[in-house]
């Protein structure tokens, strides 16, 4: 083989192995028994206020601090059932379904569901 073949085979090879890890890390969140969760396993839930406000999140300053928003990247864009949100801040945050999505500062570990029904507010994001 020449040297020009075995540099385009290195780097097909290259972008093969990488190119699963980018289509992952692309995605805002995952399925995980049955729940939505965030690339670190932390539970994901929705907010009820929410619910008749198309595109925006009702929970912010205090609330936000307990129930911390998947945030987005401000240039990220919208990716089959996943939205963006411009939050009141004006930074992004991602919603599945046109439902915002939230962590919450009581689960401490990957799997955790203390949030689940909460003041009856707050569900575990479930996939459609």
């Amino acid at each position: 083989m020449t040297r020009h073949t075995l540099t385009w085979m290195a780097l097909f090879t290259t972008a093969a192995l990488l190119a699963p890890g980018l289509a992952a890390a692309a995605d805002p969140a995952m399925e995980k028994d049955g729940m939505l969760v965030d690339h670190k396993g932390m539970t994901l839930y929705t907010y009820k206020d929410d619910e008749g406000h198309p595109g925006k999140s009702m929970c912010n300053d205090g609330c936000a601090k307990n129930w911390p928003p998947l945030m987005a990247a401000k240039n990220a864009k919208p990716m089959g059932d996943w939205t963006v949100i411009k939050r009141d801040d004006g930074s992004m945050m991602w919603a599945y379904y046109g439902k915002p999505l939230y962590t919450f500062v009581k689960d401490t570990k990957a799997g955790d569901k203390t949030g689940d029904g909460m003041g009856g507010k707050w569900n575990i994001a479930k996939p459609e």
